[in-house]
Order: structure tokens, then C-alpha cells, then sequence
């Protein structure tokens, strides 16, 4: 369990350059206490994991459309890693088609988010989520609850 006084961790994975500035400009108008590490790629966010002196995330935002290594094939590799097994894992794509929501949901991500194309509901969004009791929220996930929709 996290104190309060301890910062919350956050992972965005986004090869979305403006995506990137966008969220990084929500976080920092929420006046959240948290540190924001930003990665362009799949490939760079994985390199950034297996580093054994890193601090785990607390939440990690994964784009699903990424070159190269996907957010499908990150969530892959994180789930099938014990060690990541308290990060949640929060799918943050501009796709809601039903297979991507299906297939994220049974390689184990926490929650599926469509970005919003509004400043005031992204902000609304990583509120939610980052404040979210995530051990409730997961004890009973399905997939209608899985779906995060504002």
C-alpha cells in the first residue's frame, strides 16, 4: 500500500507526439503529486522495465498503436513478468473497437480508456484512474466494467 506522501509513479507509452504534450499538460494542472516518465515507443518503455533499479509504476498509460513493439505485445511481456504484477495497467488508445478491448482485457490490462479528444475530460480521466482503488476495481473486473468511459 502506497502513503500519501509517497508519489504516484506514472508510465505513459505513446508514440503521439501531441498525445505525449497533452497528457503531460493534464497531470501537471491536476497538481497531483506524482512523477510522469514518458517513453515515444514500446521499445523504449520495455528497456526502461527490466532496469532492476527502477521504481515500479504505480499506473502505466499503454497506447495500443505504437510501431514497432505494440501496446498489445508490452502487455504480453509485462503480465508474463512477476515482478510487474501490481502495476496497473491502464490501455489509453484512440481505437474502441471490441476485439482491442476483448484482447487487452484477456492478456490482463486493468482498464481500457479511449482518449478523449477534450482537455478537460483527459484531465478527468487520469483523475479517475490515478485515484482509483485499484484492488477493488480489479477483484471485480469484467469486461463491462473493463470499458472506461466519461
Amino acid at each position: 500500500m502506497i502513503s500519501h506522501q509517497d508519489s504516484m509513479h506514472i508510465l505513459l507509452a505513446d508514440d503521439d507526439e501531441d498525445d505525449r504534450t497533452f497528457f503531460s499538460e493534464a497531470i501537471q494542472e491536476l497538481k497531483m503529486n506524482n512523477k510522469l516518465t514518458l517513453f515515444k515507443d514500446g521499445k523504449d518503455l520495455m528497456d526502461y522495465l527490466v532496469h532492476p533499479d527502477i521504481r515500479l509504476p504505480h499506473v502505466l498509460f499503454l497506447d495500443l498503436n505504437m510501431p514497432g513493439k505494440t501496446g498489445i505485445d508490452c502487455l504480453k511481456e509485462i503480465r508474463a513478468n512477476i515482478r510487474f504484477k501490481d502495476v496497473s495497467i491502464a490501455i489509453y488508445s484512440t481505437s474502441s473497437s471490441e476485439k482491442d478491448i476483448e484482447d487487452t482485457f484477456i492478456e490482463g490490462a486493468n482498464i481500457y480508456i479511449k482518449k478523449p479528444n477534450d482537455f478537460s475530460k483527459l484531465k478527468k480521466v487520469i483523475k479517475e484512474v490515478v485515484n482509483m482503488n485499484w484492488q477493488f476495481h480489479t477483484s471485480g473486473l469484467n469486461i463491462e466494467t473493463f470499458f472506461f468511459s466519461i
